[in-house]
């Protein structure tokens, strides 16, 4: 069964949970985060308890929140943000900047979930990269093409987006917005147009989707739909986009839980420990498999409407809670 078949048959998959794949995930898991932490994780021996606690229960909600939204297209951070919010996680400048990191550090067991429910896909790309497959070629190009001008705009605007687009009402704004966006393209036929498949990508279509998934940057747009319709935009099909999306995402997640743990991963650990945030992980990993295979199995059947009027809902109801002092 070849890569292009990878999108129909996730949802008959009756093999991902094998015990080899799930010790491959466990140490996957537990490299990927002792790099990301290291120094800070070998100092931790040293602590008895984390100087800010962070409960079993929490680090569930939290790994369920950011497994369930990282791929739809109603944005983990916005849903991640306003979760910190009601669980009271944002108290201080010191646990706001420490559950800032691991908002982003339990994206590996999102990025983990990829890698196992496309293997086929990568498998190629890797393919392409040591010469072997012409098609798994043009897609890893046009990938690192796109992350590429993702990570300059992300660079260069990420004071200002930290500064000013990191609260509720910005988030909330965002959600609705996008969800209005979602339900014109969608009444407009726009996700039913037939298009071309991944291999087709061009150096110069990437560079726009790039340059479109840079909007994602503010909190709450979601990265997932703007750079769905920017693979639709330069013409492949939503089939296509989706995939591309979830490739791109896997790219993107990457780099930004490696630098987030360059940069907080001391301060992560000194604040909530090592066991907690590993738990947030591995609960984020089986709840994006459970939610990539149920987009795709939505979407082949019903269309994007529904992510629309949840992301107007979802708005709403923040922008309530705000009004409300539920939240600040």
């Amino acid at each position: 069964m070849g890569p292009s078949s990878t999108f129909t048959r996730l949802m008959g998959s009756t093999t991902l949970f094998s015990p080899r794949r799930l010790m491959v995930f466990a140490g996957l898991s537990l490299f990927t985060w002792f790099a990301a932490t290291t120094p800070a994780f070998a100092s931790s021996f040293a602590q008895e308890s984390a100087e800010i606690e962070l409960t079993v229960l929490q680090a569930i909600i939290l790994g369920l929140v950011e497994g369930l939204t990282e791929y739809l297209p109603v944005s983990s951070t916005g849903h991640l943000l306003v979760t910190n919010e009601l669980l009271g996680l944002n108290a201080t400048e010191e646990s706001q900047a420490a559950i800032e990191t691991y908002a982003i550090c339990i994206q590996v067991g999102a990025i983990i979930a990829v890698l196992f429910l496309y293997q086929e896909r990568i498998r190629q790309m890797i393919d392409g990269v040591l010469g072997k497959s012409d098609e798994g070629r043009q897609i890893s190009i046009a990938v690192i093409i796109a992350f590429t001008f993702t990570a300059v705009v992300g660079l260069s605007t990420e004071d200002f987006v930290t500064n000013n687009l990191f609260g509720v009402a910005p988030v909330a704004g965002a959600w609705i917005v996008g969800g209005i966006v979602i339900l014109v393209l969608s009444r407009m036929g726009w996700f039913d147009q037939a298009g071309a498949e991944l291999g087709s990508l061009t150096w110069k279509s990437s560079i726009v989707i790039g340059l479109i998934q840079a909007i994602a940057v503010w909190p709450g747009v979601s990265r997932s739909m703007i750079t769905i319709i920017g693979a639709v935009l330069v013409g492949l099909s939503l089939r296509a986009a989706v995939e591309f999306s979830f490739l791109l995402g896997l790219v993107t997640l990457t780099a930004a839980t490696a630098w987030a743990g360059l940069q907080g991963g001391a301060e992560l650990i000194d604040t909530f420990g090592v066991t907690t945030p590993l738990i947030g992980l591995v609960v984020a990993f089986v709840s994006a498999m459970a939610a990539v295979k149920w987009m795709v199995a939505w979407l082949n059947e019903r269309g994007f409407e529904l992510f629309g009027w949840y992301r107007i809902a979802i708005g709403i109801l923040a922008f309530g809670l705000l009004a409300a002092g539920a939240i600040g």
